[in-house]
């Protein structure tokens, strides 16, 4: 019976991929100027392609150009295609999925499932992805919804734990934000059937699900990466990362990698590396994936605790890798090497790293600060050119990731979402 399922699970993969050659293209590769279609952009790794912005703010921050306050509570960033503004949050009796025009105003909202969850922090966490006509979200509570983009309509639903077997970590609720790849969509169940599972992403019917892995899913996302010349699916879990074939969901290679309490952020690929990173006192990790023929080894390069990112995110760049150290402060950490090139705890608290234009966009997490603080990208040290923190705070954790799209900011504080213009005059 395994052998049978094997050989179905392959031969559904090599028809998707024959299709994929025939010209089934994600949208990410041609996402239009100004688009941000999924969470931490087109490439998974928040770098905005956008240039000619600020690179000094004024005293009191960038010029406020709108603000919606009718975007519900929760911890959801925001997603952009197409002329709209997408994102989640709960009021009421329901969670739902919500689309902005881009001035802020709404065009329609969607259930998606009930309130609250999240281990005492309730709301909606996931960033809504938009692959053309369709948008996929996931509820805290495990609800995987397809929605037309232009209207909401709902198309088809699954539930990560109902249909899937699915199992988190630990308690705050599903956080993911679904992959789409040509036809396939992508998303963590986590649990004994297997942790990855693709979809058809027009009928959500099962194409495969990795049940030789079965890791319980954190509150990662899937991303796609070419490793040792060959396309793969790399998640990372509280007990391993690993490359899938995309065909088949078999795992081409794993390693272990034993996280605490919620593994949050995503990984970084690059150069056959993965750079790995995760709270709770664990550290960071980088391996090294090769490949004989069919056959891939992984071996570690290093393990330590310069980096520990809790949930802020870490980005790439020339080499170096940014963001948040608990216990550190801001710091900058050689890729290839682990060592660190700079940090400083006196600048700015704890919280999530963009980036824009030769420039880190930092918004410190605490309640009552909330500040937003720009940065040189530079390995030279923490250079600061302007900060300001929006008005009228929700008190809340400022958790969602800011993102920049179009020449502006956008920042999400629970039922409030400002947008503020970046660009040179």
């Amino acid at each position: 019976m395994m052998l049978a399922r094997l050989k179905s699970r392959r031969v559904a993969g090599a028809l998707f991929s024959a299709a994929i050659a025939l010209g089934a293209m994600s949208s990410f590769a041609s996402a239009a100027e100004g688009d941000w279609p999924r969470w931490r952009g087109p490439n998974f790794d928040n770098v905005s392609p956008d240039t000619g912005l600020l690179k000094e703010w004024p005293k009191d921050g960038p010029a406020l150009a709108w603000k919606s306050t009718d975007v519900g509570a929760g911890f959801s960033s925001i997603s952009i295609a197409g002329g709209k503004i997408f994102t989640m949050g709960e009021a009421g009796d329901s969670s739902f999925v919500v689309a902005l025009d881009m001035t802020g105003k709404k065009l329609w909202s969607t259930k998606v499932g009930k309130t609250g969850g999240g281990g005492g922090y309730p709301g909606p966490r996931c960033t809504p992805t938009v692959d053309g006509e369709h948008l996929y979200a996931v509820g805290q509570y495990g609800d995987l919804v397809c929605l037309q983009a232009a209207t909401g309509a709902e198309l088809w639903r699954k539930n990560l734990n109902k249909d899937f077997g699915g199992k988190m970590m630990s308690g705050w609720g599903n956080s993911e934000s679904p992959l789409v790849d040509g036809d396939r969509l992508i998303v963590t169940p986590g649990g004994k059937k297997g942790t990855v599972a693709a979809l058809n992403k027009l009928t959500g019917e099962t194409i495969w699900q990795s049940d030789d892995w079965t890791d319980d899913a954190a509150y990662t996302g899937v991303i796609i990466g070419t490793i040792a010349g060959k396309k793969q699916y790399v998640q990372f879990t509280a007990a391993s990362v690993a490359g899938l074939n995309p065909e088949t969901g078999d795992v081409l290679w794993k390693a272990e990698r034993k996280g605490q309490t919620a593994v949050i952020p995503t990984p970084v690929v690059h150069n056959d590396h993965v750079f790995v990173t995760s709270g709770y006192g664990v550290g960071c990790d980088l391996f090294k994936v090769t490949a004989d023929g069919a056959t891939f080894k992984v071996e570690k390069v290093y393990s330590n605790k310069n980096m520990v990112n809790h949930h802020g995110g870490v980005i790439l760049q020339d080499g170096k890798i940014y963001g948040y150290s608990d216990g550190k402060g801001w710091s900058c950490i050689d890729l290839l090497t682990g060592e660190t090139v700079w940090k400083t705890k006196e600048e700015l608290g704890k919280g999530a790293i963009s980036y824009a234009d030769g420039m880190f966009y930092l918004r410190d997490e605490g309640k009552s600060k909330g500040t937003i603080a720009l940065i040189e990208a530079s390995k030279e040290g923490y250079k600061e050119h302007g900060r300001f923190a929006p008005p009228k705070l929700s008190g809340k954790e400022q958790w969602p990731h800011l993102v920049i799209a179009g020449g502006k900011l956008y920042v999400r504080d629970q039922e409030t979402l400002y947008c503020y213009d970046v660009k040179k005059k």
